[in-house]
């Protein structure tokens, strides 16, 4: 019996192995043609490892090369100020996400335990709101924005994202509503209000959904393209990802510089991946834990 269960098995790790080499490899793609001189990008279009493989590509990006220097290594000679780049990147994923998820979490327990008239009603029209795609206010935020006069700032990027998303809040709030409500009832006698239950007790029992919901928030933010690019096209407010849509337009129509652009696509994944890396074991936690179906 345990041999058929072990050969029961097979099938589903094998699904699992496909589906897993099927996700991870477009990003070893990416690294691979960072690593390959421009001159053989099409030489070893079909080889799996580069046959040349070279840092040269990572230095053009990080600005440890001259012109001449980039341009005889295969790149067109366009600069991209990376350090710059990758602190707006950060400014602006920080700000949502810390944002973001305390705004979800004052909502999400005001549905859990607050009573006031119309509750249901107003969070059935969130919950809706999730139906809703985010093109649809794509052009309304523009023209607020525009009309605040928050063109090209970070208030005007980071406005429409730090107050609260349906999915964030319903998250939170089913959380909330599997606290034990003996916790807060003896926090309210010990002379605790609304906020200071809130502040004192809730939050930090609810450390693992807030690092999940602040996670997803900074890899969803991190990775934004379209936003950043309307309402951020200075250099001052440009973020990583419209910086490297705009190191490729810079290159000719005719020889884009891919290695280049996979050098700096590479180097822009590194911060979120090393934030999975280190809490990706408490976000599958918080997930168990919180019973998600």
């Amino acid at each position: 019996m345990r041999r058929i269960s072990t050969l029961g098995r097979i099938p589903a790790w094998a699904v699992l192995v496909v589906a897993l080499v099927l996700t991870i490899f477009p990003f070893y793609w990416m690294v691979r043609t960072a690593l390959t001189p421009a001159a053989d990008l099409y030489a070893d279009s079909g080889a799996l490892f580069p046959s040349n493989p070279t840092l040269v590509n990572f230095q053009r990006i990080l600005g440890l090369t001259s012109q001449e220097e980039a341009r005889a290594a295969g790149g067109s000679g366009a600069q991209i100020d990376f350090a710059r780049y990758l602190l707006n990147s950060i400014v602006y994923s920080g700000l949502i996400a810390v944002l973001q998820t305390f705004f979800c979490a004052m909502a999400g327990y005001a549905f859990a335990r607050l009573r006031f008239p119309g509750r249901e009603l107003v969070f059935g029209i969130m919950i809706a709101a999730l139906m809703v795609p985010p093109i649809f206010t794509l052009l309304p935020n523009f023209v607020l924005i525009k009309n605040l006069d928050w063109v090209n700032t970070f208030a005007g990027m980071v406005a429409p994202s730090i107050l609260m998303t349906p999915f964030a809040v319903f998250f939170l709030r089913q959380f909330f509503l599997s606290i034990p409500r003996d916790v807060e009832e003896a926090a309210r006698l010990d002379g605790n209000g609304a906020w200071g239950v809130f502040w004192r007790i809730v939050l930090p029992m609810s450390r693992g959904p807030l690092i999940t919901i602040g996670l997803t928030t900074t890899v969803w933010a991190w990775k934004d393209y379209l936003w950043p690019l309307l309402v951020g096209r200075e250099e001052e407010t440009r973020l990583l990802t419209v910086a490297l849509g705009v190191f490729l337009q810079q290159s000719p129509n005719t020889r884009p510089d891919w290695t280049g652009l996979m050098a700096g696509s590479t180097l822009s994944v590194l911060p979120v991946l090393v934030l999975l890396i280190f809490l990706g074991r408490r976000l599958v936690q918080s997930l168990n834990f919180s019973g998600i179906k």
